[in-house]
């Protein structure tokens, strides 16, 4: 059988940049946990809470803002 068109290879997952997170939703966005301003990490497709030593990962443009989803910083 075919492989779907408009499924995307895992090739093609792995080389394609991830897509933005809208600016404008950077603006409003702060940690849930400490309310402090977060840093968007575009190469990491994660948004930085340094306050709480946490990282929010982005999963296709959206960001996955919850402490338990997040990644602990290194010291």
């Amino acid at each position: 059988m075919p492989a779907d068109p408009q499924t995307p290879s895992a090739e093609t997952l792995a080389t394609t940049p991830h897509p933005p997170v809208d600016p404008r939703l950077l603006e409003i966005l702060v940690c849930p946990l400490t309310k402090g301003p977060l840093e968007y990490d575009r190469a990491a497709n994660e948004l930085i809470s340094r306050n709480a030593g946490l990282a929010y990962p982005v999963r296709d443009g959206i960001p996955i803002m919850l402490p338990d989803e997040a990644r602990r910083l290194e010291e």
